[in-house]
């Protein structure tokens, strides 16, 4: 029978992190710090706002933008939290950020527009482009994860890109953006003809007192979408809510392709989620704490073990270095799951940039995370021993 999928389709596969979180699966009792899924529950207030929601018969169609009092209240949020200014207007609710990303990318991607993309970052990005023809051009981060400004200026000048993807605070590697590479990327992008998209769903998980956006710059407002959304800072993952910020001119797009892809977000999570901005905050300091002393301890860990790793600022997981092993990550990852039952995510599942180095999220118990890096410990002594 005739192949009758997309050309584009054909271009990606499914995400590495699902791609190996399959393979984890296969090996019963493994330990497994590969999902970047909080190990906490929903905040009650936001549980029996669905549930009141439900009984109350709330669960038709809303506007298509979403809860007018939601979109309010997350103008609120964002003003008071990180001083970056959206009316409700300009705020559209969507299934998780992964849609809001979708639906964003497809408003503005025309076959073989250039799209400027960290490496390495968060694989959704380049397949998302891929899927809509566009051309991913990869930007290197430095060995710190931060921004390399200069080659986003050559790359910038050289390239012509539509649009320049930004990730802060990121996954994999927890890393924020600095005042001074946000104030010199605002002014490179007052001086270039692009558009930039900045994924801050990590946004509540920020462990750095000063917390900076390139969607705080109110001179180039009307060039920055900003992604976000609640399933990591109010532990509801598989409640499925986001959402996206851009002026009028870019949201009557984003909002067409939104209203034909699924109509609305669901409406009794859209109640939950404006209880929780509400009533749920405290809820979200804790469980920052907790991460918070996860990052301390797992990153101290590292540190005794004699690995190379980059103290992460925000999100829950550490991209350690693995390059002194002489093992491709995915080799070191396969390796250590079939040898010690512990499933850390490969580095080049998140893009070229990300090889040579491994994934671990820290969104589990204490208990699992002193077990896994007993294990991880174990095995990088015997991996010493065989090399000599």
């Amino acid at each position: 029978m005739s192949d009758f999928s997309s050309k584009n389709v054909n271009n990606i596969e499914i995400s590495g992190i699902r791609k190996f979180y399959n393979k984890v699966c296969q090996v019963p009792g493994a330990i497994s710090l590969t999902l970047g899924q909080p190990d906490f529950p929903v905040p009650l207030t936001i549980k029996e706002a669905i549930i009141k929601a439900i009984n109350e018969d709330k669960t038709t169609y809303t506007s298509n933008a979403g809860l007018l009092e939601l979109r309010e209240e997350i103008s609120t949020y964002l003003k008071n939290e990180f001083s970056i200014n959206y009316e409700a207007d300009e705020i559209c609710t969507t299934i998780g950020g992964s849609e809001a990303l979708l639906s964003t990318f497809t408003a503005l991607i025309n076959s073989g527009d250039k799209v400027l993309i960290p490496t390495p970052a968060y694989p959704a990005y380049e397949s998302s482009v891929k899927l809509l023809g566009g051309e991913v051009i990869n930007y290197e981060l430095k060995e710190d994860f931060t921004l390399n400004l200069e080659e986003l200026k050559i790359l910038i000048k050289e390239e012509k890109p539509k649009i320049l993807v930004l990730s802060f605070p990121t996954n994999p590697t927890g890393a924020l953006l600095s005042k001074e590479n946000k104030d010199n990327l605002v002014q490179l992008i007052k001086e270039e003809e692009i558009i930039v998209i900045s994924d801050e769903i990590y946004s509540a998980l920020c462990y750095s007192d000063e917390y900076y956006s390139v969607a705080q710059s109110e001179e180039i407002k009307n060039k920055v979408i900003l992604v976000s959304g609640f399933s990591k800072m109010f532990s509801m993952t598989g409640l499925r809510l986001g959402y996206v910020c851009a002026t009028e001119s870019i949201m009557k797009h984003i909002i067409k392709v939104h209203q034909y892809n699924v109509s609305c977000a669901p409406s009794i999570v859209q109640y939950g989620a404006y209880e929780g901005l509400k009533n749920a905050m405290e809820d979200v300091c804790f469980m920052k704490k907790e991460f918070q002393k996860r990052r301390d301890y797992v990153y101290g860990r590292l540190i005794e073990m004699g690995i190379d790793v980059v103290e992460p600022l925000g999100a829950f997981y550490i991209f350690p270095s693995i390059k002194k092993f002489n093992l491709s990550s995915d080799e070191f990852c396969h390796r250590l799951l079939f040898e010690k039952k512990l499933a850390i995510v490969p580095g080049s599942a998140f893009g070229v940039g990300g090889e040579g180095y491994i994934r671990i999220s820290y969104c589990y118990s204490m208990k699992q995370l002193v077990l896994a890096l007993d294990k991880l410990e174990e095995f990088l002594k015997e991996l010493v021993i065989l090399k000599h």
